[in-house]
């Protein structure tokens, strides 16, 4: 039986009548993503047509989840909102801090000793405030939510930029910083600009060596990495059906690299078959009774061009093998063609030297079981691997099921080794080096989601790509980027020429799924006598002191950096071993844009300190602005806080005293997460005018007491000369979200509501 199911039933049982009005209001046929979105509005059945793009809508989510990086701060603000217990279902789930080293028994022990203090603290907070919590090793959150929560036709957020791998059982699942899920939590509504629509037709049907991972790397080739900014990406078609419910799950997860809201197809008999394999035939069943209203009425996908914004469509029968990066997920080149020429006029080493199978993209059962299908023919044509393996199964389940069917053990002979169920490298969570930043230049190829600089293991040489499990398996063993194995042969132990064939896997296991232990524990029915207990002294914990409002009168804000280029939440708040101080707002400040680039003299974390002129790093800087009581600003690029959905890229500038972030564009969770703290998010109404800024800046605001929805910002910008330039900025801002700047932040807010 399903977790929660009252709740999953509860909404099916007014899903036709809110569908019908909302079809009524609109006067057109609705697509599946629609129908959720209007399924799930605060304010009951609706009574208007919200613009896309352009629409600020209150929607009621049916469940929250949260990974134990992110959930310490989330944790931590809803201890400030006065509530006893949350107001929908939440979950918990321990997988970000446990690293890659010697294995998974030891891997996980050392976890268990490292981060026990945190581990506590989650496990009491979940009992006390009736939370489900997922024990460390029991699995990767979205893995672990496909699993157990995600249901079709539901509405989820969660505090991880991939909570949109939901979207593979036809969910609308997004990702958020730790505030907006605290609302949600205290029982309030959750506010989103209503999205626009991409569909993208899928025709043919995948074989051979061509994966689901193939349809998102094509996806995010055509898109780019803001592509999809705004935006949820509806897919559809006869290729989308014949996709199974994992495959879905990678499609959508990768979604978070375009930049979609979120991404989701229509439920079909592949989610019907996944939901009866993990035990939820009464899930399965209640979808079943409302099905036509968990998917696009008929006629959109008859005529989708009049219904999306942007059509995409794709044959699968010709979508090739991927492999995109590096550096970026969006650089697609199809598998062995011109990958030699472009790695040699880049300078990527051709050799590779890991191969990583996993995370939560791609670490379903099927995704084992094709990639095991490699490492059987590996070890049956006496190939030996000429880079190392490592494999991180998706939950305990998934580990337990493909050990007994020895899916495991073809790894472990070919040499690899079997990490604890959790993101481990995926996240930076890895001890490959002990000095990463003086590591070798070196090509490692994944099934992960993301591969920006120093992602994996810290060092800036490392060059990762992205491809399909089975890919990753093949091109480990060849030890060779560009090595295509749909034509190039390979050299086995007896000197033989051998080709790979082509892999084969299993939807779902034959003697179904099984698990000794899955790592659950239940709340107990009472928290109210749960004491959560965070030291004083303590270096990974630390409580919460509310924000105070910035105001209107900004003036003499210095520069803290201009960012150049491409600047993620990776290079605002690195994860690896800085996820240690994820609960502690103070320590992890210590690595507030250690990772940017200034434009100035194009090194990370070398800025310069206005009051004294010295050059150092960028923390030190906003800790020197700060004590004199000097406000600072940062300036950045396009896309600016593309990547995780981290709430500690926004929480740190403004503990440090940043008071604006001014861009060309933001990605869309980071710019609500400002937003969420009670900062200014703004970009340049004029692009160009980012080249105005100059390193000895000094920013006064001069008509923030006029702050309004729609109405343009300015900047007056003092250069070390004494000239001067009047720069306009836009803003996204609603009136709510002012008023969250006006009294210092949405969780400063939140505790005013519930005190009256």
């Amino acid at each position: 039986m399903a977790f929660d199911i009252d709740m999953i039933k509860s909404t099916y049982a007014n899903y036709k009548q809110k569908v019908d009005k909302a079809r009524e209001v609109v006067g057109r046929p609705l697509t599946h993503t629609e129908k959720i979105l209007y399924a799930h509005l605060w304010d009951g059945d609706a009574d208007k047509e919200f613009e896309r793009g352009k629409s600020y809508v209150d929607f009621a989510p049916d469940r929250i989840a949260c990974q134990d990086a992110t959930a310490q701060m989330a944790l931590l603000q809803f201890m400030q909102a006065g509530k006893p217990q949350v107001a929908v279902p939440t979950t918990v789930h321990c997988d970000h801090l446990i690293q890659a080293k010697d294995g998974a028994s030891e891997d996980l022990q050392h976890a268990m000793d490292q981060s026990s203090e945190v581990f506590k603290f989650l496990q009491s907070v979940s009992n006390k405030y009736g939370i489900g919590f997922w024990k460390p090793g029991a699995g990767i959150i979205h893995q672990v939510v496909l699993e157990n929560y995600a249901f079709p036709g539901g509405m989820m957020i969660g505090t991880d930029s991939h909570t949109v791998n939901a979207g593979g059982l036809g969910m609308v699942a997004i990702g958020v910083g730790g505030a907006d899920a605290v609302d949600v939590m205290a029982g309030m509504a959750w506010e989103l600009k209503f999205p626009k629509l991409i569909g993208v037709k899928l025709t043919g049907k995948l074989s051979g060596w061509s994966a689901p991972k193939d349809v998102i790397l094509k996806v995010a080739d055509i898109l780019t990495v803001k592509g999809g900014t705004g935006a949820i990406v509806e897919y559809f078609g006869e290729g989308a059906k014949s996709i199974s419910c994992t495959g879905k799950g990678t499609i959508c997860n990768m979604g978070a690299e375009i930049g979609a809201t979120t991404s989701t197809f229509g439920y079909d008999e592949s989610m019907e078959r996944y939901l009866r394999a993990t035990e939820r035939a009464d899930v399965a069943d209640a979808a079943n009774e409302i099905k036509d209203y968990l998917t696009a009425d008929p006629e959109v996908y008859a005529e989708p061009e009049k219904y999306f914004d942007q059509l995409i469509e794709i044959n699968l029968d010709e979508l090739k093998p991927h492999i995109n990066g590096p550096f970026t997920p969006d650089l697609a080149t199809v598998t062995g063609e011109d990958m030699t020429k472009k790695a040699k006029e880049n300078e990527w080493p051709l050799e590779v030297e890991w191969g990583l199978i996993g995370s939560c993209t791609n670490s379903s059962y099927e995704d084992l079981t094709r990639a095991a299908s490699i490492a059987k023919q590996a070890l049956d044509k006496k190939l030996k691997p000429k880079a190392d393996f490592g494999i991180n199964p998706g939950s305990e389940q998934i580990r337990f099921t493909a050990e007994r069917d020895g899916l495991l053990q073809q790894f472990e002979d070919l040499g690899a080794t079997i990490f604890t169920n959790a993101c481990g490298p995926c996240i930076g969570q890895w001890a490959r080096y002990k000095d990463p930043k003086n590591a070798p230049k070196n090509s490692i190829i994944h099934s992960f989601n993301r591969n920006f600089a120093k992602r994996a293991d810290g060092n800036p040489n490392t060059h990762a790509f992205v491809a399909s499990p089975e890919m990753v398996a093949a091109i480990a063993i060849s030890g060779r980027l560009d090595f295509d194995p749909t034509r190039d042969k390979l050299i086995n132990a007896d000197g033989e020429e051998v080709m790979l064939d082509e892999p084969s896997g299993m939807e779902l296991p034959e003697k179904g799924f099984d698990v000794e232990d899955a790592g659950y524990q239940e709340p107990v029915e009472d928290g109210s006598k749960v004491d959560i207990i965070v030291a004083e002294d303590s270096d990974r914990l630390q409580l919460l002191e509310p924000f105070e409002p910035i105001g209107t009168e900004v003036h003499d804000a210095k520069l803290l950096i201009k960012a150049y280029g491409k600047c993620t939440t990776d290079h605002i708040s690195m994860a690896g071993p800085w996820l240690r101080y994820r609960g502690h707002l103070d320590n992890i400040s210590n690595n507030l844009l250690i990772g940017a680039v200034n434009a100035y003299n194009m090194k990370t974390n070398f800025v310069k300190n206005q009051l004294d002129g010295e050059y150092g790093p960028v923390p030190d800087t906003a800790r020197a602005y700060k004590a004199a009581g000097v406000p600072s600003v940062v300036v950045g690029d396009h896309n600016y806080g593309e990547g995780s959905s981290r709430e500690h890229a926004a929480m740190e500038p403004r503990h440090l005293g940043v008071v604006a972030v001014i861009v060309k564009s933001f990605a869309r969770i980071h710019e609500t997460n400002l937003k969420k703290q009670g900062m200014l998010g703004l970009t340049f109404a004029n692009e160009a005018d980012y080249d105005l800024i100059q390193e000895d800046d000094t920013f006064d605001f001069i008509d923030l007491d006029q702050f309004a929805p729609d109405k343009q910002l300015t900047v007056e910008v003092t250069h070390k000369d004494g000239s001067k330039d009047t720069i306009k900025l836009n803003h996204t801002y609603n009136q709510s979200q002012i008023d969250w700047y006006n009294e210092g932040s949405a969780l400063n807010l939140i505790k005013k509501q519930n005190a009256q």
